[in-house]
């Protein structure tokens, strides 16, 4: 199997996302659900339980759950094709991106540690970023969407 990712420029300055990813030879793609990071006592229909900590402390929770969950079923954050990220607000005059919520620094951190080539300053897989008025429930500020391919 073999993964290209193409990057994203603008001018001269790379973006922190891929133009696109172009796989060939992959026996298979995993498209994993919305990852939230809600507590462990979270039951939607009890309306119980709540999320984990600060908007850091979930992105950190979520970007956890995806590795394990590719890992389970039979890939890893090494074949990430594409991301997709809902952002709770507020978003004050710039947009998604100003939104304390917004956490690239935690994404860069977590991916230097266990998947290098992703980090935002490298070669990361292609990705939307979408702000949102809610999530499932009122603490949660970020659900992420990831698409991986599975290895010969």
């Amino acid at each position: 199997m073999e993964l290209v990712t193409h990057r994203k420029l603008k001018g001269e300055r790379l973006m922190p996302w891929a133009k696109g990813t172009v796989v060939t030879g992959a026996k298979g793609f995993v498209f994993l659900a919305g990852n939230t990071a809600t507590a462990d006592d979270y039951d939607p229909f009890k309306k119980a339980g709540g999320a984990v900590g600060d908007a850091a402390a979930q992105w950190r929770n979520v970007l956890t759950n995806i590795k394990s969950d590719l890992e389970e079923l039979g890939t890893s954050l090494d074949h990430l094709i594409r991301l997709t990220f809902f952002v709770k607000g507020p978003f004050p005059n710039g947009g998604v991106l100003s939104s304390p919520n917004f956490r690239q620094d935690v994404m860069d951190e977590f991916f230097a540690q266990h998947c290098p080539k992703h980090c935002s300053y490298n070669n990361p897989p292609p990705s939307e970023l979408i702000g949102v008025a809610a999530l499932a429930h009122p603490d949660l500020v970020v659900e992420i969407v990831a698409v991986a391919a599975l290895p010969d």
